[in-house]
């Protein structure tokens, strides 16, 4: 003490020098940040005719490509996923059990039980009037039975080794609402909620809405104005995922989602309010094309989405349309997609990349 008394200047030098040597010990080093990559895939359809060796060969492009994963349709076939999954392993691919969900089109289960399938506002049933088109057999997601058989097929995928998730695609009601750029080609028009497009006024459906609302939708003057009805069915919806969420989840796996482009878009349209779900990741399809859109709107209903994820633990991949994209354009568009906080791109269809789009996408990454 004598000595600092005696000399001030190398007192305060001495008591700098401690609280420096004080501050850089308590200062640790910044963690390094977890990177995740990028995800770049593409859906694909298999079935048992399908070629093993043309099957090897496009996973092995997609591989040399950049790509690190792969959406795979095998119909809800456990057993066949079971042996094309470990195929894709080896080309490094993470493999996602993509499946119909409500929408089952020859479901051998479900066709046994005309009664589970959704009703229209003007009376018809997916069983035998399909709107549309006739792969449009869409189950009611109010029928317990017909939600327990499509809750035994995600069971059924999410125990497969080598998946990564089970994917839901169709996870919606009927379109209420086409893209405007796919009206032309079935002759409509839609400038409101058309009756035959308005799903479910089954018996179930409505029994619920009465017993908790007090009225009978198909009784109302305008039931598309309704928002309790409108929520009712966002609502069932949401029931089916959040019961696939844990299924998955209890065999070790995540759930995924293939969805309209953004939350407040995909309501209006499908009755889909995916920022609301218990999901892992989501892969809004945002198919430009069909909206008469240029490539500029995937950026924004991309940046739509994930604005509207923000606080949920949910990821984004955007979902894009390969036939309308030219390969000089994926640079660009791939750019856009990651600054709009993308964790990911999915190509439909896998099929439909040539070895140009392939390039391109390589040089992109």
């Amino acid at each position: 003490m004598a000595n600092f008394l005696s000399n001030p200047r190398s007192t305060l030098l001495s008591l700098l020098l401690l609280s420096l040597s004080i501050t850089s010990c308590q200062q640790a080093p910044p963690a390094a940040q977890k990177v995740t990559p990028f995800k770049v895939g593409a859906w694909v359809t298999v079935n048992k005719k399908t070629d093993t060796t043309a099957l090897k060969t496009l996973f092995s492009k997609l591989e040399n490509a950049g790509f690190n994963e792969i959406l795979i349709n095998t119909g809800t076939n456990a057993e066949l996923l079971e042996q094309v999954a470990p195929m894709a392993k080896a080309h490094k691919l993470n493999v996602h059990a993509w499946m119909f969900t409500m929408n089952r089109p020859g479901d051998p289960v479900a066709k046994t039980n005309p009664d589970w399938y959704t009703v229209s506002r003007d009376g018809k049933s997916c069983y035998d009037d399909q709107p549309y088109v006739n792969y449009y057999q869409w189950l009611c997601p109010s029928r317990p039975d017909a939600v327990a058989h499509v809750l035994s097929l995600v069971q059924n995928l999410a125990q497969v080794p080598n998946v990564e998730s089970v994917h839901l695609d169709y996870i919606r009601f009927v379109d209420v609402f086409l893209p405007i750029g796919l009206l032309p080609k079935y002759g409509i028009t839609q400038n409101t909620e058309r009756p035959e497009y308005d799903f479910c006024y089954c018996e179930v459906c409505r029994a619920k809405f009465k017993a908790a609302h007090h009225r009978d939708p198909l009784e109302l003057d305008h039931p598309e104005l309704d928002v309790e009805w409108r929520q009712f069915r966002l609502n069932a919806i949401r029931e089916v995922v959040n019961k696939a969420y844990r299924i998955a989840h209890s065999n070790g796996k995540i759930l995924t989602a293939a969805v309209f482009p953004y939350p407040t878009m995909a309501a209006n349209m499908v009755r889909q309010r995916w920022d609301k779900w218990d999901v892992d990741r989501v892969y809004p399809m945002l198919y430009h094309n069909f909206y008469n859109e240029g490539i500029d709107w995937v950026g924004f209903a991309t940046a739509q989405g994930v604005a509207d994820l923000k606080g949920k633990n949910t990821e984004l991949s955007a979902g894009v349309y390969v036939p309308a994209l030219l390969p000089e354009e994926l640079p660009q568009l791939i750019q856009h997609i990651k600054a709009e906080g993308a964790s990911g791109i999915t190509f439909f269809s896998a099929n439909a990349l040539s070895d140009s789009h392939l390039e391109a996408i390589k040089q992109s990454l």
